[in-house]
């Protein structure tokens, strides 16, 4: 099954494609295309958090959570030099969930980041029946929209010893699994400066990972 590109899907939700391409893409979806479903869903939560964002006020508890996490990674006292260029665009855990709809997704939490020149794109989830948390996401220069990422290697670590090693694939894909000990850490190689280093306290919450 071919896929549609993210940058085509970001155009679909803003309704920025023409009525032929639109179609297409609306039967790419209709055929159950999970991963593009998941990346319109991501995009949709985006779009509709931007709208808001002039007057949304998180809640107290989450500004806590918030700044215990980058304290606890030791971002804290980085605000100038390579730990500022990381921004959390969202994060479908500091969403307010709708009625019913929290212990569904549970399981997956859908973050995107900008440390320029480059967007990340991050899913996590509980792997089924195991003990293991499974990520996937997708690496963007934007820079330079038509120059994909290939190659760029990932360590992903569970701050307990275990570390597994991923790569993007031409579209600026990666994916692995790891042992879940609660936390996580992505360590992005770029030969241009220093690394990208995203840590989680708690990557799902208060989800074991046991099902």
């Amino acid at each position: 099954m071919e896929h549609f590109a993210t940058e085509k899907w970001i155009d679909f939700v803003n309704q920025a494609v023409d009525t032929n391409e639109k179609q297409l893409m609306e039967r790419h979806l209709q055929q159950g295309c999970k991963r593009c479903r998941k990346t319109v869903s991501l995009w949709q939560k985006v779009r509709q958090s931007a709208a808001s964002e002039a007057n949304y006020q998180p809640p107290e508890h989450a500004v806590r959570l918030a700044r215990a996490a980058f304290a606890e990674a030791g971002l804290a006292g980085q605000r100038k030099g390579a730990g500022s260029r990381i921004k959390l665009l969202f994060d479908s855990f500091l969403q307010p969930a709708f009625e019913g709809a929290r212990s569904a997704g549970a399981g997956t939490r859908q973050m995107l980041y900008r440390a320029d020149p480059f967007q990340i794109d991050i899913q996590v989830e509980a792997a089924a029946g195991r003990n293991r948390i499974v990520v996937t996401g997708q690496l963007l220069n934007l820079s330079n929209p038509g120059i994909l990422d290939q190659g760029t290697k990932i360590a992903l670590s569970n701050m307990r010893g275990k570390v597994v090693n991923a790569m993007t694939n031409q579209f600026g894909e990666f994916s692995g699994e790891i042992e879940n000990s609660g936390d996580l850490q992505m360590t992005f190689a770029n030969p241009s400066s220093r690394p990208i280093v995203i840590s989680l306290r708690d990557a799902l919450g208060s989800l074991s990972g046991n099902d």
